[in-house]
């Protein structure tokens, strides 16, 4: 059986603007959810958590999804430099 592959090499160009939406959704991800996470800690420091940081189970998640999606970014930094 064969792994499907995506071809750069398209007559349209459809699936080269494809694949660099793709790079900026993911580049986009990371901050969107440290964003998220940020959010959701101050929001939960209004309801009486205590503690230092008011980490709960949202901010939890939203913090793991964001660096999750960091190796993006580190792609990204590491293509700059070698150019």
């Amino acid at each position: 059986m064969q792994m499907a592959t995506v071809s750069t090499r398209c007559e349209s160009g459809k699936t080269w603007r494809f694949e660099r939406m793709a790079v900026w959704l993911a580049l986009a991800a990371a901050p969107a959810f440290a964003l998220m996470a940020l959010l959701t800690a101050i929001d939960a420091s209004g309801m009486g958590g205590s503690g230092f940081l008011p980490i709960d189970t949202m901010t939890a998640m939203y913090l793991l999804m964001s660096l999750f999606h960091l190796p993006s970014w580190l792609r990204f930094i590491g293509r700059g430099r070698q150019a």
